[in-house]
């Protein structure tokens, strides 16, 4: 948050999604407003004020200990709240410290046994008929934070936690484990033990490998040569940590789409066939907000020549509908998408619908198809026109209908053009691309019996039949 917008929010006065509290307030003080946040609709707790409509700005002096004490009131609720960390602000050389609460939390909080909800500038307990509605709305069972049986914290990756814990900073790099517990990522045994054990949250972010545990965390890829699905294709399944296997997907996607450069002019143009943003939010998305207690299936990405279909299992979550799905909020896995936040991979306030939306518009494309399954979500995203990529009175139709990848047809528009390409004329198109995949496409390509191979190995070159 910036300075100018910190000071506007305390120049407006404490508020339904605004709280002021003291440096040194006491910790159910700070957890109290935190619950009617979180049964609400998300707001925004700024420490080192003094007053409710005309605060007087006190500052934060020991940051360490105000942190520590912003914590410790999000861990005391009932279930502990999984928020981002509190940042800092300086305003006129004074040091604030500020925590959000998002909106559209899956659970119901409570402090000491008291349900609270944000009612104006003030901390009201829930009447029965409300809280028995928000019952019902959210639910009680978290499956994120349950622990599996048999689970030992040896199964976690000490290298994987200590790696998230310094991307999230020195303070957090100093205690990892204190992190874990903070985002939902470990819980602690019931007496007498009291041992520190992993959720499923936690074994899904830093296992130290889940396919046994979790078969149903499996992203399987799919890349077709044409519009339709055929008993030709190439198909990679991918079993890891959700992080890792978000960056694989990524980079499996980014490897098999269409892509290159065009001329405009004397200008020239990089094209995707998608929205490299587009792509990572559909991606990232159903991995952070699939709903992992339904086994049996995993996420299901298919690539076709003309589109992306990202499918994940469970149905929108809560209150959302695909009527409201790009103003609405409600998260299904807060831990999973905290921690894929803090990663860098999601937006953690939202689902990237409405930035989804936009992309694909500033690339002229349609918007994403957003759909749901008997029982599941399917998100369709509409690749570039493979015409719109060649040469003006050059007919690629036939091509596409044949099934030939965009790659192949770049093969064949230059071939017309000048009557001869290399391996390596297409490496250099496609730097991105393994050379073994350009060596595929023309090998496919001479057995369609479109191409000629004259020569041999370093003198190789291709014509048309």
């Amino acid at each position: 948050m910036e300075a100018s917008a910190l000071a506007l929010l305390i120049a407006a006065g404490e508020g339904p999604q605004v709280a002021f509290a003291r440096s040194k307030a006491r910790r159910d003080e700070i957890a109290e407003s935190l619950v009617a946040f979180a049964n609400g609709h998300g707001g925004s707790l700024i420490l080192g004020l003094a007053g409710r409509t005309r605060a007087k700005v006190e500052g934060v002096a020991d940051l360490a200990a105000a942190r520590d004490l912003l914590i410790d009131a999000a861990l005391v609720c009932t279930p502990p709240l999984v928020l981002p960390l509190p940042h800092e602000v300086t305003l006129n050389g004074v040091v604030l410290l500020v925590l959000h609460v998002p909106a559209g939390l899956s659970q119901v909080y409570a402090l000491h046994g008291k349900y609270l909800r944000r009612e104006g500038a003030s901390n009201q307990p829930l009447a029965p008929d409300a809280l028995r509605r928000l019952l019902l709305e959210r639910g009680e069972v978290s499956w994120e934070r349950s622990v599996p049986a048999g689970v030992s914290l040896a199964e976690l990756d000490q290298a994987k936690i200590a790696a998230y814990a310094q991307r999230v900073g020195p303070a957090a790099a100093e205690e990892p484990m204190a992190l874990l517990y903070a985002r939902g990522c470990l819980t602690r045994a019931a007496a007498p033990t009291g041992a520190a054990l992993p959720t499923n949250a936690g074994m899904l972010l830093f296992a130290r490998q889940i396919e046994a545990r979790y078969p149903q965390a499996e992203v399987t890829l799919v890349r077709y040569r044409g519009r339709d699905m055929a008993d030709i294709f190439e198909r990679e399944d991918v079993r890891a940590t959700l992080p890792e296997a978000v960056r694989r997907a990524e980079r499996w996607l980014a490897e098999h789409m269409r892509k290159g450069s065009r001329m405009d002019g004397l200008e020239r143009q990089d094209w995707t066939q998608f929205p490299p943003g587009a792509v990572r939010e559909a991606l990232v998305n159903a991995v952070a907000h699939r709903d992992y207690s339904v086994r049996g299936e995993g996420i299901r990405v298919a690539l076709f020549s003309d589109r992306l279909e990202v499918y994940s299992p469970g149905r929108l979550p809560g209150h959302v509908t695909l009527q409201n799905i790009v103003e609405e909020r409600y998260s299904r896995n807060e831990s999973l998408v905290q921690v894929l936040a803090d990663y860098g991979m999601i937006e953690r306030l939202g689902y990237g619908i409405d930035r989804m939306l936009r992309q694909m518009e500033a690339a002229g494309l349609p918007p994403p198809e957003f759909r749901e399954t008997a029982a599941g979500f399917l998100v369709t995203l509409t690749g570039q026109p493979v015409d719109d990529l060649t040469p003006a009175g050059l007919d690629t139709r036939e091509w596409v209908r044949m099934g030939l990848n965009e790659r192949q047809i770049a093969a064949m528009v230059q071939l017309a053009r000048e009557h001869r390409i290399t391996n390596r004329d297409l490496q250099e198109r496609y730097p991105d691309v393994s050379a073994e995949s350009v060596r595929r496409d023309l090998a496919d390509l001479v057995e369609r019996g479109l191409l000629l191979k004259v020569g041999d190995k370093r003198a190789t070159y291709y014509i048309l039949k």
